[in-house]
């Protein structure tokens, strides 16, 4: 059945994939911007999250919020400042979501919400699933935050589905790009230990998630979405270099040297994730990816039609 669509955060990596995505199966897509933009057939409305401003009409007719709005966890050091930032762009877009809906008497049926993987904080080779508690930093606090926010829905007799994230496989850009980098320059080698684990996802998967989370009315709360086998940074370096035809040195870059480069934000790389994916398995979903060599080969190798330029 069609649905009419709210999206948030739309220019960022996942949303610019979602958007065709859903237009394809039939879906309206609306979405909120802070500046005016024009994408084919999605109608565009304005709104401030720091000033808590949006324009209602927005909410006219809509079904389905997908808020994926939030400042880039890794585009700048971690200040203080900056960290704020991060959170209060995530909880007051959801705040001033659901304050718009009661104020216009929306008919929205469902909210999904973008969350991470990162909930669980740093868990060496503990096995997560969604019952597990949340860690302690700030990563943690963050996600925390963040679905509570999005359970504010619950009460007003909303569906809210959280998805939480891993690491992002693209070439359009976001972590696989930070990862290659160095590999490419021929200074690639494990991170710490090497041994922490690194949940990742090909972004067609992230996207087939947040569609199947619009259609099956029967998915709600948090759902871990990461490849069903998760690697550790050793293999997922040792992979990306084999694919780039780049070494990987077997010498390990210490914590204290990521710590001088990356200050606090230097828990991203090290965090250890041994996540499971089981409940979304029982929602009946099925991965396009679920072998690394197979997920990065669809990044890295080349297509037919570049071959045959």
């Amino acid at each position: 059945m069609a649905k009419n669509i709210l999206i948030t955060g739309a220019s960022g990596l996942i949303g610019r994939q979602l958007i065709p995505a859903l237009q394809a199966q039939g879906h309206t897509i609306s979405i909120l911007s802070r500046r005016q933009i024009n994408i084919k057939d999605v109608n565009v409305f304005l709104w401030d999250v720091y000033n808590q401003t949006i324009d209602a009409n927005a909410l006219k007719g809509i079904d389905t919020v997908i808020n994926l709005a939030g400042e880039g966890i890794a585009d700048k050091r971690w200040t203080d400042k900056r960290k704020q930032e991060i959170i209060d762009s995530r909880v007051m877009s959801a705040q001033l979501l659901y304050k718009t809906i009661q104020e216009t008497k929306a008919s929205v049926t469902t909210f999904i919400s973008a969350s991470a993987v990162g909930f669980y904080g740093d868990r060496g080779d503990e096995v997560l699933t969604e019952k597990s508690d949340s860690g302690t930093d700030f990563l943690s606090t963050c996600c925390v935050q963040w679905e509570n926010a999005a359970n504010e829905g619950i009460g007003l007799g909303i569906r809210v589905v959280k998805i939480r994230i891993g690491l992002i496989l693209s070439k359009e850009g976001g972590a696989l790009q930070a990862m290659e980098k160095p590999i490419k320059f021929f200074a690639g080698a494990p991170l710490s230990t090497g041994k922490q684990w690194m949940p990742w996802i090909h972004l067609d998967d992230i996207i087939k998630i947040f569609s199947k989370a619009v259609e099956d009315t029967k998915m709600a709360g948090a759902y871990n979405a990461c490849a069903p086998f998760p690697v550790t940074n050793k293999l997922l370096t040792k992979t990306i270099g084999q694919k780039l035809s780049r070494p990987v040195w077997p010498v390990h870059v210490p914590k204290f040297v990521l710590k001088a480069i990356l200050g606090e934000m230097s828990v991203l790389p090290l965090m250890s994730s041994n996540t499971m994916v089981q409940k979304l398995l029982d929602t009946g979903y099925k991965f396009v990816y679920v072998n690394l060599d197979e997920a990065l080969d669809s990044i890295y190798t080349p297509t037919h039609q570049d071959e045959s330029k």
